[in-house]
């Protein structure tokens, strides 16, 4: 019994001293995630809607900088053409940090299971809460 209620105090002091998720982290998880159910769905558009409908958008990958949301998706369509090539993503999200009250930089790696090749990298996300949503204005993916 004694060893029971040593342990039960040991996690009590275990859990209070690690950090909580705050309520905007869980959120921004919840957007990566509606990311991850539409791309394995093959739905390229709803996979874009966690985006910055903006023509500010940036993203940068492997072909450089590009600016705006429809360019962006037009990106995606053309190297990712049909489920085949899109394959099935996964995140691991490493890092979550709160810049301000409304700005999150997010840190992780992605991976496509794919027939036609597995394909892996990293990526940083700057993601704002605009109009109560979060939503990406910056990606970074390699």
């Amino acid at each position: 019994m004694k060893k029971l209620l040593l342990l039960l105090i040991a996690s009590f002091n275990l859990a209070s001293v690690l950090p909580a998720q705050s309520t905007a982290e869980k959120e921004i998880r919840k957007v990566l995630s509606t990311q991850d159910i539409a791309w394995n769905k093959g739905d390229i558009e709803g996979f874009m809607q966690t985006y910055w409908k903006s023509d500010s958008l940036m993203f940068i990958g492997k072909s450089g900088i590009t600016y705006g949301w429809q360019k962006t998706l037009d990106n995606y369509k053309k190297g990712y053409p049909d489920t085949t090539a899109m394959g099935k993503l996964h995140f691991d999200l490493i890092e979550f940090k709160k810049l301000s009250e409304t700005t999150f930089f997010v840190v992780g790696k992605w991976f496509l299971t794919r027939s036609i090749g597995n394909i892996n990298g990293v990526f940083t996300l700057l993601l704002k809460k605009i109009n109560y949503r979060w939503v990406i204005i910056a990606d970074h993916s390699s």
